[in-house]
């Protein structure tokens, strides 16, 4: 079987990716990227079924958070990176099948079942592990050969991988923002219980489709856990974002470009470039950075540098210093230049890339970058000017007043929620003409690097309300329920979706799907999802989102906003 991935917005004719995937990953990495999910499935069987404490292996849980985050779109494209991480959860798994006991017969006392030749001691027999649990696979060859057979395929009812893969991609996207979190200190032994619960139920054929769907939405559930958790991560170590202006042009000094979520890998970069006379400037979704107080102290923390991952071919080679990549996301590089400059830290990777690991207190060396960037020219200017952003919960509840006040007198006619991801497809071009014909008595809030659709026109303000909101990253869409809540708090209303706001998300990876999930679970309704409808929703699977939440896709500009508007 060959690679089979659809786990993103572009796959291939809308279907999947087949030979190669759309975003530049090989049939090689796709299939040890199935192998690897299929690793963690075993594990969390054994979790499960072993009823194991999770607060008893930590370093198993914060492994299955990089493991899942690996396999995210565009975040690493590194073969040998899979082929290391298998081998490890592979032994990992291992030694947790080995913390099976069981009652021995005849002694009445507990023995420990791992490697015993005993057919009727042997866990897999005892626990019915599934095969998961206990294949072994130990180089490449083999490997690619397991794969091969355990892919989303390998699930044969349309519905029910449909359903299995909803989940899983759920979880990724989950999984992100638990270890960004974990990199700022932050942990729930609940979101690693719940994490093995759900992959172990993927392995679990006697689930019924009612029992996935509800399953499906517990996993928005901990998607709003986990996303609070970071919120509180974030803003309890950098400050509460502030209304801010970015500059997007340039200095005439050496730079380098940060790329990704992680703030902490930026904090690190911060404290160790001071005083060396190199800048430092963001690249896509690391804009809001920008609005944290505590980043405002270091001099050379310059401005952002360019826009949306997908123009990074581009920007990169003008930039021309070194990139930081933290997180996802990675386009492969075009040209050997380009890519002797690209480094890559935590669960991103890429061949032929320095990648640079953290050590045990979580401390990274970026003396190398550093180094590297002294000898290179200052980037080229490709833009001049300032965005405005740092619209997070607490800043817009700062506000608050000022915002029903102009809803009340109908300055302010409805909010658009237009969070989510940006993309390459010439068809994401219909939300900058989205953006540029809504009514001026209406107000966008928006999170994500789906901001950079719209983020630098001049659609002006509604009484010194500027009429795009940015909260932030893709994880701050979390900002974005809070102020729906508080808005249905303040006008006394029982429903959120009896609310001024529609929902027009632009959705690519799995932390887009994480947020979906948890916006239904929070009870939004009527959102509508494009460009296209994710390939991985069976029709069925489809008509039951429609159905109970409404969800719905996009079609031409005008009727889309004669519907909201309606």
């Amino acid at each position: 079987m060959s690679m089979f991935c659809y786990q993103c917005q572009e796959a291939a004719k809308g279907k999947g990716c087949e030979i190669k995937g759309v975003c530049g990953k090989s049939e090689e990495v796709a299939k040890l990227q199935d192998l690897l999910i299929y690793t963690l499935k075993g594990i969390s069987e054994i979790v499960v079924k072993g009823k194991l404490d999770v607060k008893s292996f930590r370093d198993v849980n914060h492994e299955v958070l990089n493991s899942l985050f690996m396999t995210i779109t565009n975040a690493n494209f590194d073969e040998a990176a899979f082929e290391k991480e298998i081998k490890k959860m592979m032994e990992l798994r291992n030694e947790l099948r080995g913390k099976l006991f069981v009652e021995k017969s005849s002694g009445g006392f507990f023995r420990k079942l791992f490697g015993a030749k005993n057919e009727e001691a042997d866990p897999a027999v005892v626990y019915n592990l599934h095969d998961a649990a206990t294949f072994e696979a130990g180089y490449r060859e083999s490997m690619l050969k397991k794969a091969a057979s355990v892919g989303v395929l390998a699930t044969e009812n349309e519905d029910v991988r449909s359903l299995r893969e909803l989940i899983i991609y759920g979880l990724k996207g989950l999984a992100a923002y638990a270890h960004h979190a974990l990199n700022l200190g932050r942990e729930k032994d609940e979101i690693y219980s719940f994490i093995y619960e759900a992959l172990a139920a993927t392995v679990n054929d006697s689930l019924t489709a009612d029992q996935l769907v509800a399953l499906t939405l517990k996993t928005g559930e901990f998607g709003v856990t986990t996303m609070a958790l970071l919120d509180e991560g974030n803003t309890s170590r950098f400050g509460n974002p502030e209304i801010t202006e970015v500059n997007i042009g340039v200095r005439n000094n050496p730079a380098i470009l940060v790329s990704g979520h992680d703030l902490t890998d930026l904090e690190q970069l911060l404290e160790q470039t001071k005083g060396t006379g190199v800048d430092v400037y963001t690249h896509s979704e690391m804009l809001p950075a920008h609005y944290y107080p505590a980043f405002k102290k270091y001099d050379n923390f310059v401005g952002n540098y360019g826009n949306a991952w997908w123009k990074q071919l581009e920007e990169f080679e003008a930039f021309n210093g070194p990139i930081l990549f933290t997180t996802n996301c990675i386009v492969p590089p075009r040209n050997e230049e380009v890519r002797s400059r690209i480094f890559t830290t935590g669960a991103s990777g890429y061949p032929g890339c320095v990648h640079i690991e953290a050590d045990k207190d979580g401390r990274k060396d970026f003396s190398q970058i550093i180094k590297l960037a002294k000898t290179l020219k200052a980037p080229k200017e490709i833009e001049t000017g300032k965005i405005v952003g740092g619209f997070a919960h607490e800043q817009v509840f700062a506000l608050a007043d000022k915002v029903v006040d102009a809803v009340k007198s109908g300055a302010i006619r409805k909010f658009f929620v237009m969070a989510g991801c940006d993309g390459r497809m010439k068809s994401r071009d219909y939300y900058t003409e989205f953006a540029k014909k809504l009514p001026k008595d209406t107000v966008i809030l928006t999170a994500g690097c789906a901001k950079y659709k719209y983020n630098k026109l001049d659609l002006g303000d509604i009484g010194g309300i500027p009429r795009v909101l940015d909260a932030g990253q893709c994880n701050d869409s979390y900002s974005l329920a809070l102020i729906a809540l508080k808005l249905k708090e303040v006008f006394g209303l029982a429903d959120v979706n009896e609310l001024p706001i529609a929902y027009n998300i632009a959705w690519y990876e799995q932390k887009a799907v994480i947020v979906l999930l948890a916006l239904l679970h929070l009870g939004v309704k009527n959102i509508h999802l494009g460009p296209t409808l994710p390939a991985f929703l069976s029709p069925n699977v489809a008509k039951v989102l429609v159905e109970t939440f409404g969800i719905a896709g996009i079609g031409t500009v005008d009727d889309d906003i004669k519907l909201f508007l309606s």
